[in-house]
């Protein structure tokens, strides 16, 4: 587990500082602030590092490095920095980093994840059909390559704004909109494909 070492400079339970500010602390040698970041953020972060490599252990493991790796390159972080795009910027380059290491590639998003993003009370009767959608759509998303699915992730599940995508992914906020149209396309088309397989 990540531990951070206390100092007196900042209090981060000040709700009122922005990550961004936050950031600048840590940057700053007041490594307490970084607890405050890890609070806010080592839920979505592993949320979206669940779906894209398809493993809770990896996940995991790769929320830790994101953070270790927070603390040992936050000389790096700029002034006019986005906190988020950095974040998820360093959580590719770990899940990259790991699977590197493992020799394997992300799985495929555990449908029991998607299901996080289903209407909140559906009806009895539309229970089963709604499971199949979910299985429809895992496999669908099992099937997209990982640059689509990564852009998808970003996109549609942890809903960063399209600058914030484009940092991440390093181009500009044209192409991450483009690959996030195409990625959706084809993920709609797979689905639909499996849908008609289903049937016939």
């Amino acid at each position: 587990m990540v531990s951070f070492p206390a100092t007196d400079a900042v209090d981060p339970a000040d709700a009122t500082l922005s990550d961004h500010e936050l950031m600048l602390a840590v940057r700053d040698g007041e490594l307490d602030a970084l607890g405050e970041l890890f609070e806010r953020h080592h839920g979505p972060l592993y949320g979206f590092l669940v779906k894209f490599t398809g493993q809770r252990t990896a996940a995991e493991d790769i929320v830790q490095t994101v953070f270790q790796r927070m603390l040992k390159y936050r000389h790096t972080y700029r002034d006019e920095g986005n906190f988020t795009a950095w974040m998820y910027h360093l959580a590719r380059r770990c899940a990259a980093d790991h699977f590197r290491k493992s020799n394997a590639a992300p799985a495929a998003t555990d449908p029991a994840d998607l299901q996080d993003h289903a209407d909140d009370a559906p009806h009895a009767g539309d229970r089963a059909a709604t499971s199949d959608d979910h299985a429809l759509l895992h496999t669908a998303l099992s099937r997209l390559d990982r640059d689509d699915r990564e852009v998808l992730l970003l996109s549609r599940f942890q809903e960063l704004p399209f600058a914030e995508i484009a940092a991440v992914l390093e181009c500009s906020v044209g192409a991450a909109k483009v690959r996030a149209h195409r990625a959706l396309r084809e993920l709609r088309d797979t689905y639909f494909q499996l849908q008609q397989e289903r049937l016939t």
